[in-house]
């Protein structure tokens, strides 16, 4: 046991972030059709809604004085990938606003969320498919891409999570969001499920709502400027015994929102304790884990307990 706490140790020290890779987002940069202060205005509660997550927030009062502050904010034009005009706001000014104004930022560094739908649309209709479901993502500010897996088995039913999330990650996705069809009706409302490494949602619906809720799942809980301070928690684990224990724990407090940073602090024969330098404290790390496979047992002076099930 020894041998194999040193070895987790070596590893996990190895990784001061999560080992996979969320997506940058560029959250401040919007495309315009023109200069104008109401463009401007325009592309503001655009960024509002990304840099938040939350839809509401282009018509929040509490943030109306960016919206009608905006040309204070702004950086400089430029031109996009395909020649589009955009604007480019003050991103670290922004945050600092929405922050004073009592509201949270979502951070800027978000999962790449891999959709399929299944069955597989014919190439016009799948096109279709492809630009609405990139349209709302680009307004929401969530990564995605549309892929042709198959996530059903040959008698229909879906695949376990376990192998949706293996294949997820061999595309390179954090998460995978799978929408189901009758195959005689592709047009109608879907039977979503986001799959992610903690847990698993779902809800019915069309294509732009399969990419709100999940932002809605993803998007931390409303808090405070003073909450939105990165500060450092610990949290012990017990149960774990073995190296792809540690691996797997390891990666489950790397996907909490918020989370910036996963050290090993300490290893014996029941468990592990972690430093998690997270937005928000140990409250944001307990909701995080709400519904995962690591369970909540009673706190030890400052450090949270949970057990390890796998």
């Amino acid at each position: 046991m020894r041998g194999l706490l040193l070895v987790a140790s070596c590893v996990l020290c190895a990784l001061p972030l999560p080992s996979w890779a969320l997506r940058p987002v560029r959250v401040y940069e919007v495309d315009v059709e023109d200069q104008s202060p109401v463009a401007l205005q325009g592309a503001m509660r655009q960024v509002l809604v990304r840099a938040t997550g939350r839809r509401e927030a282009a018509d929040d009062p509490a943030l109306a004085g960016l919206v009608s502050d905006a040309p204070k904010y702004l950086q400089s034009y430029a031109t996009g990938p395909r020649g589009e005009s955009q604007v480019v706001f003050d991103g670290a000014a922004v945050e600092q606003a929405i922050g004073a104004s009592g509201r949270s930022v979502w951070d800027r560094e978000r999962p790449f969320t891999l959709v399929v739908l299944s069955p597989p649309r014919e190439r016009a209709a799948e096109a279709a498919a492809r630009a609405e479901l990139e349209r709302v993502a680009a307004g929401r500010g969530l990564p995605i891409s549309l892929v042709p897996l198959t996530v059903v088995d040959a008698d229909g039913n879906l695949l376990p999570a376990d192998a949706m999330l293996r294949a997820a990650e061999h595309y390179g996705g954090d998460e995978i969001l799978v929408g189901r069809a009758d195959a005689a009706q592709t047009d109608g409302d879907l039977q979503w499920t986001l799959y992610t490494r903690s847990t698993s949602n779902s809800w019915s619906g069309s294509l732009a709502a399969g990419i709100d809720h999940t932002v809605d799942l993803l998007v931390p809980q409303q808090a405070s400027a003073v909450a939105q301070t990165e500060t450092q928690t610990r949290i012990r684990i017990e149960g774990v015994t073995t190296l792809a224990g540690y691996t797997a724990v390891e990666r489950l407090l790397g996907g909490v929102a918020g989370v910036r940073r996963v050290n090993i602090a300490a290893a014996d024969a029941g468990g592990v304790s972690f430093d998690v330098l997270v937005r928000a404290g140990a409250a944001a790390l307990e909701q995080g884990l709400t519904g995962t496979q690591l369970i909540r047992g009673e706190s030890r002076g400052d450090t949270a307990q949970y057990r390890y099930q796998p």
